[in-house]
């Protein structure tokens, strides 16, 4: 059967979902950086992406902090909740690195007082510009009240994910979201973490060496891409050499979410 393409992105595809206001995404292999103008093909780097991703929207579900994630469908596809995506990439600081120590002439790895939270206006023409919460009301990208609920649900998950990573011998270093509002006829729009949460949204350095294991790796001709996401997949517990072995068993919160 042929499937109604929607969109088509650098890393990703979006599908027609076989359910009302749903969709399919599909990782591609493809890898990107500095808005495409480098990009190589990578075997595997999609299908890790997916199950990482799968694994770390399944524990913030469970754990209350709502995403479009609903259940995989295979190893490189998930179904998702059709969402109206905000024009606003959201990105959390836990550590200065990147653009950050660009910008404020901090060292790489310094920490940082607390969590800061950014905004960027995704526009690959632009080169994603950096904006304020003001820009982001002023145009009508966000209201006052979703711009709290942001804020919220991104220093929400970000102490999830931390915790999760570092449980596994790894510091959440930063990490990018995006967010979508579901629209429901019964109740009034509410906003959604969207997109993916993956080596390629986040920079985890390895705790005891400060080792990358994200797409930095790629970003700065590092090599061992491939390795790093096995390696997180590993340890997440959620890596399979071939199809149709099987899938991670519930982390403890899951099992208590289950009752």
């Amino acid at each position: 059967m042929t499937r109604r393409r929607v969109y088509d992105g650098k890393t990703k595809v979006l599908y027609e979902g076989p359910e009302p206001d749903t969709l399919v995404q599909h990782f591609k292999d493809d890898a990107t950086a500095f808005n495409k103008e480098k990009h190589a093909i990578i075997e595997g780097r999609g299908v890790l992406n997916n199950r990482i991703s799968e694994y770390l929207l399944t524990c913030l579900n469970n754990l209350g902090i709502q995403t479009h994630f609903i259940r995989a469908l295979n190893m490189r596809e998930q179904l998702i909740r059709k969402l109206d995506i905000l024009p606003v990439e959201v990105v959390v600081r836990n550590m200065a690195a990147g653009s950050l120590c660009k910008r404020l002439g901090l060292e790489e790895g310094e920490s940082l007082p607390r969590s800061i939270v950014e905004f960027y206006y995704k526009s690959d023409s632009l080169g994603d510009p950096m904006i304020s919460e003001e820009h982001i009301t002023a145009f009508g990208w966000a209201s006052h009240q979703e711009m709290d609920e942001v804020m919220s649900l991104a220093l929400r998950a970000n102490d999830v994910l931390s915790g999760l990573f570092l449980a596994v011998g790894l510091h959440l270093v930063d990490f990018k979201l995006e967010f979508g509002r579901l629209n429901d006829e019964d109740a009034s729009p509410r906003l959604l973490i969207a997109d993916e949460i993956s080596p390629d949204s986040c920079r985890l350095w390895d705790v005891a060496t400060k080792n990358r294991m994200d797409k930095d790796l790629f970003r700065r001709d590092m090599g061992g891409l491939i390795e790093a996401y096995k390696e997180v997949a590993r340890r997440l517990g959620v890596y399979v050499d071939q199809i149709g072995e099987g899938r991670k068993k519930p982390a403890l919160w899951e099992v208590k979410k289950q009752g």
